[in-house]
């Protein structure tokens, strides 16, 4: 059970990955930051490759000077928010 989630979370970081824009590789910082929001928002009952790919946007929408987490940020940008729910089809 335990290899399985390790293997669905390596598979949706890649779908993350090949989300960004440009189809560039996101850096470490990146990595980590995406990673970190699609564990905030693993329980709001969207698929993961939908979390993944909003997650994805929200972290291309941020400066990459912020501080704040994407979940933190997301808080105080909606309109942002919004335009990745929909690219995202969140529902």
């Amino acid at each position: 059970m335990k290899k399985m989630r390790l293997m669905v979370a390596g598979g949706v970081m890649m779908l993350a990955m090949s989300v960004l824009a440009g189809g560039a590789l996101a850096g470490a910082d990146d990595q980590a930051w995406i990673g970190k929001c699609i564990r905030d928002n693993k329980r709001e009952g969207q698929s993961e490759a939908t979390v993944a790919i909003y997650c994805t946007c929200m972290n291309n929408k941020m400066s990459d000077n912020e501080t704040l987490s994407i979940t933190a940020w997301e808080k105080s940008h909606p309109v942002e928010m919004a335009q990745c729910e929909q690219e995202a089809g969140w529902k």
